[in-house]
Order: C-alpha cells, then structure tokens, then sequence
C-alpha cells in the first residue's frame, strides 16, 4: 500500500519553497519518464528540465504569474512533437532494432503501416496524439515524485506559444502541453496544504462488468 499511501499525501502543491532537490531524485523522476509507455513504443515528446532562475522568471508571466514557477527547485516542460514524420518513426524502429539485435519481420510490417499512414495526417491530428503520449508519462512523473516526498504541481495554465517561444521549441519541431514544477510546499503559504483530497466515490468512479 506504500504507492496508495504516497498518493494520498501528494497534492497539487500551491506554493513551494524554493528548496534544491536533490539530483539523484530528479534522475528518477527523469528514468520513470523514459520507462512510461507509449503508442507504438514512439515515444513522441521530450522534456525539458529547467533549473535556471532567470529563465524561471521569463517563463512565469507566460504562466498566469503562479508563484510555483520561480520557486520550484525544477520545472518540467512537456513538449510533444508537432507532428509524425518518417525520419522520427524510422529513428525509433531503427533503435528497436539496434538495441535487439535483429529484425523482425511483423515489426517491419508495423513499421511500414506506420509509415503508410501517421506522416499523411493533419499536422494537427498527430500533435494531439503525441501530447496524450507525453501526459502518460507527465503522469508517472508525478507518481514518482510523490514516490520520493517531493511535491508537485500539474499546470495546463499556461500560453503554450510564449512558451514555445521562449524555449525555441518551434524550431525544434515541438510543442509545450504540459508543466510540472518540482520542489517542497510552502506550508506557510499554500492554502491547500491542510484541506482534505476530495475524490469520487468508486462507485461513481467506477463501472464493474463482470
């Protein structure tokens, strides 16, 4: 029950203060990213991972001004690609391979429908699919943290094109979805701290079909 038990006491941290997390910490936070599944095992994001306090301030203002920003010991930013190309579909297959060892033929086959079909897509279509890749591990990122005791705040409250600005991600062919500060509550400062998590109830979370 000890990951039920972590959850129960993560929140979603309204003030932090400012304290430095230790690297070790952020390098499991980092690998429980990178174990995180992903359609087609494509992995179509990337995170970046700010420290630095003067590009923390040039961010907040994009961020609706939330204090959490500039005083987090890290942000994470989570920008999916803008859209599927051959060259990134045949980059992940061709590491398949490298790492396996061999080919397979089904895997190929896979590969090739891949390739018939996500490259053709609105540009549009294949971003939103790639951002919902980039959440499942945002939310394994989470789970991790609150594994650690770190806290954490989930932000969708952002201008994704000031971000993308400010970090150069359009060149880079990404795009910002999601953010997550990283650090320790304020207690002193965060309304949220004391108040009860308030969730469904699993029935009415929950349909059984047995």
């Amino acid at each position: 029950m000890e990951l039920i038990d972590k959850l129960n006491w993560r929140y979603a941290a309204k003030a932090m203060n400012g304290k430095k997390v230790p690297q070790e910490k952020i390098d499991t936070i980092i690998e429980a990213i990178s174990l995180s599944p992903t359609s087609s095992g494509l992995q179509p994001f990337e995170i970046i991972v700010i420290t630095n306090q003067e590009m923390k301030e040039m961010i907040r203002p994009a961020a609706w001004n939330q204090s959490v920003i500039t005083d987090c010991s890290h942000l994470f930013i989570f920008a999916a690609w803008d859209t599927y190309t051959p060259e990134r579909i045949n980059k992940m297959f061709d590491l398949t391979n490298e790492i396996r060892g061999f080919k397979n033929e089904g895997w190929e086959n896979y590969r090739q429908m891949l390739l018939d079909n996500y490259p053709q897509r609105d540009a549009e279509v294949n971003f939103n699919h790639a951002a919902k890749q980039a959440y499942i591990a945002f939310s394994q990122a989470i789970s991790a943290a609150a594994f650690q005791g770190l806290d954490s705040t989930p932000l969708e409250g952002f201008d994704p094109e000031a971000i993308d600005k400010i970090l150069g991600l359009k060149e880079r062919g990404l795009r910002s979805c999601v953010m997550l500060p990283v650090g320790y509550r304020n207690e002193s400062e965060d309304w949220l701290v004391n108040l009860p998590k308030v969730r469904k109830s699993k029935d009415d979370l929950v349909t059984l079909i047995d």
